[in-house]
């Protein structure tokens, strides 16, 4: 559906034109979501900045998230999650968080995140399976009083986008397919992020 990031994030970017001119703050999930964020936020004449969320992983698949925790703490627990030992998910959740703080550490070294309070948000994925971790950014966000909250993604389930939507003021999705496997399989290109990419964004 998409040729890379790039041409995601700018039909992303044509979609949320209405909100051209009203200063909005574009929010990145890192690392992917971070060079989509730029492109966003260049178009609206935005700001942009990153909002540090981790998914909790599932014992032996790294890759299957099972919930997600924000820099606050507060913890997204899928219903996946049911049969996971305590002391498993909280050994996990703190592991997440030491994660986020070195992030934050090397991503805004020299400033404080930019405050969202009264400022329509717009939170930018590469795309959503389950949506844990954007259920966490969204959450994590709305206790700081944005003027407007919209969840904004090139690709997601269907079941997934229903999970989200309480969450958010607007959610924007370009493609709903039918058959969904991974959010890699809807880009012919879907290369790795770096964190030093991220923090040439961010300087930039």
């Amino acid at each position: 559906m998409f040729r890379d990031r790039q041409d995601a994030a700018n039909r992303l970017a044509h979609a949320l034109e209405e909100y051209k001119g009203k200063k909005p703050l574009v929010l990145a999930i890192p690392r992917g979501a971070v060079p989509m964020g730029r492109i966003i936020a260049k178009a609206l004449d935005g700001d942009l900045d990153v909002v540090l969320v981790r998914k909790l992983r599932a014992p032996g698949n790294p890759e299957f998230a099972i919930g997600s925790v924000d820099e606050t703490g507060w913890t997204y627990l899928s219903e996946y999650a049911s049969n996971m030992p305590e002391k498993y998910l909280e050994e996990e959740k703190s592991a997440q968080m030491a994660v986020m703080r070195e992030r934050r550490a090397s991503y805004t070294p020299i400033r404080a995140p930019i405050d969202p309070s009264g400022r329509i948000v717009i939170v930018v994925d590469d795309g959503l399976a389950t949506g844990s971790t954007m259920i966490a950014a969204l959450h994590a966000l709305r206790a700081k009083h944005p003027l407007k909250l919209v969840c904004a993604v090139p690709v997601a389930p269907s079941d997934t986008l229903e999970r989200i939507g309480p969450y958010a003021d607007q959610v924007v999705c370009l493609e709903v397919p039918d058959q969904f496997y991974a959010v890699g399989q809807f880009y012919l290109s879907f290369d790795q992020v770096d964190d030093e990419e991220v923090v040439e964004t961010l300087k930039a």
